[in-house]
Parts: C-alpha cells; sequence; structure tokens
C-alpha cells in the first residue's frame, strides 16, 4: 500500500503554502506526529501529519484494519502574535495520535480536551472538530481507501464545552455565530452561554 503522507503533505502545502517551521513528536508504541505551522498575513496555522497514516478503527472491533476507516489530519488556525501558540504543538501532537492510542475515532462535533491549556495562559484546553472541505480539500484515494479529511479544531473555554455537551455542537457554533465570536482569538473569552 501506498504511504499516503507525502501526499497528504503535498496536499497541505498546496492549500496554505510553505510550512515556516515543522516539529515531530513520537508517542511510546505510536507512529511519529510532526505539527507543520504556515503562516498567512496575520493568521499562523498549524496541521498535523501522520494522523492519517493509519485508518482509524472502530474502538469496539476486535482487529483495527489496517486499510479501511476513516483518516484525518487536525488544522488549527489563530491569530499570530497575540498568545505563546507555537506551544500547542505538543498538544496538538496528542490530540492526532488519540485515535492509535484511545482508539478513538475523531469526527466532526466531537469534543476533544488535553486537560491542559493548549498553550501558556490559554483560555482552552479542548477543541471542537469542525467540518472539513474548507480550508483543505479532503484528499481523495481509490477504492479501498478512505479519503483524508482535514479537520478544522475551534478551541472551547471550559464552559464551552460544558455546554457543549449538554447542548451539541450545533447549538455552540450558532451562539458562536450569534454573538460575532473570533475564534481565531488566542486569548478570547467564553461566549455568553445563557
Amino acid at each position: 500500500m501506498a504511504d499516503v503522507l507525502p501526499l497528504v503533505e503535498a496536499r497541505l502545502r498546496s492549500a496554505l503554502g510553505e510550512p515556516d517551521a515543522r516539529a515531530a513528536v513520537t508517542f511510546l508504541g505510536t507512529d511519529r506526529i510532526e505539527v507543520l505551522r504556515f503562516q498567512e498575513g496575520d493568521i499562523v496555522r498549524y496541521a498535523t501529519l501522520g494522523m492519517s497514516a493509519q485508518p482509524m478503527s472502530d474502538p469496539t472491533a476486535v482487529l483495527a484494519d489496517p486499510v479501511e476507516g476513516p483518516r484525518a489530519e487536525l488544522v488549527l488556525s489563530v491569530r499570530a502574535g497575540l498568545a505563546d501558540t507555537d506551544k500547542v504543538l505538543r498538544p496538538l501532537a496528542v490530540l492526532a495520535a488519540s485515535p492509535q492510542v484511545e482508539g478513538v475515532i475523531v469526527a466532526p462535533g466531537a469534543s476533544l480536551d488535553v486537560g491542559e491549556p493548549l498553550w501558556p495562559g490559554a483560555p482552552f484546553t479542548s477543541v471542537l472538530v469542525a467540518e472539513p472541505g474548507g480550508l483543505v480539500e479532503d484528499l481523495e484515494f481509490d477504492e479501498p481507501l478512505d479519503p483524508v479529511r482535514f479537520l478544522p479544531l475551534l478551541p472551547m473555554t471550559p464552559n464551552e464545552a460544558a455546554w457543549k455537551r449538554v447542548h451539541g455542537a450545533q447549538a455552540l457554533q450558532e451562539r458562536w455565530l450569534t454573538h460575532g465570536t473570533d475564534l481565531r482569538d488566542p486569548s478570547r473569552g467564553s461566549v455568553p452561554l445563557e
């Protein structure tokens, strides 16, 4: 089977330009996860590379299918220069390794929590996984391989994460939209939840 990662990196470069930095993290028992940083004006984007090397498998399956199953990479966009967001590299790698480590399938609408601030002083410890296809198009493969989806991550405050658990991802996204929340602001406060 062909290695998908060079194709994934080529798709990221064609959509986001040349990365100006990259870092690699390896966790015991997992494949290496890289995080690439792309700068575009006042926006900095962090994209994982390595999560899509293996398909995500149903945690209840006895054996993981080495070919079939959803594949994804994660993309986080924030305003540059307002916080030390480069420290998000390790938390992003942790999230990207979660399908291998915890056997979870990362999909739109899911919440992912790292249990600590995403970067020093960040008001966020978790992210909402948003719908793919806007920033980076899916990378299609021949059958039986599933496409690689590039999933945007939207940082959530603990209050927003708790509210989302009760009301759902769609309701939280509508609240953000109604209040004109700048989801790329690395130091924004929680949206009004009443």
